[in-house]
């Protein structure tokens, strides 16, 4: 059992900790979507998020394609949790889920489940890449370019 003194000073030294600062902020980027339904669909269009806290983004995508010969749009709305988004260096994984709406030769909507590797989280700038499902297999190429600003206390 910890002395008293022990657990005084334990006490005392998380009193004067600072809780560390989450990355908030925007991204602007551009992306490339490829989607393998009946008929698959390329999609390049641009991409814009806001870091909703330390470890959740919120994204939104608009493209312009073909599909099955013809001009085809698909629009896409995003949950991101970020497993490393602290790190400014390397790359960092993420998850992302929510749903995407395509009209062109056919007008659906589907669920999105995917799994993406970004270049130096933290960074202003870096590239992704998604592997995931929403309308057949799914694979998406971008680059993006983020502004942060610190979180704001309680």
């Amino acid at each position: 059992m910890p002395s008293r003194w022990a657990r005084l000073a334990l006490a005392g030294a998380c009193a004067g900790a600072t809780p560390a600062s989450a990355q908030l902020g925007s991204e602007l980027g551009l992306q490339a979507t490829f989607a393998g339904s009946d008929p698959a669909i390329v999609v390049a269009g641009g991409y814009g998020a806001l870091r909703t806290s330390g470890r959740t983004r919120v994204s939104a995508t608009l493209g312009a394609g073909v599909s099955d010969g013809e001009i085809a749009v698909r629009g896409e709305a995003l949950g991101h949790f970020l497993l490393s988004p602290g790190q400014p260096r390397g790359a960092g994984f993420y998850l992302a889920g929510g749903v995407a709406v395509v009209d062109g030769p056919f007008s659906r909507g589907y669920l999105v489940l995917t799994v993406g590797l970004e270049d130096r989280p933290a960074a202003t700038s870096g590239w992704s890449a998604e592997l995931g499902v929403g309308g057949g297999v799914r694979v998406a190429l971008g680059y993006r370019w983020r502004r942060f600003r610190p979180a704001r206390g309680p």
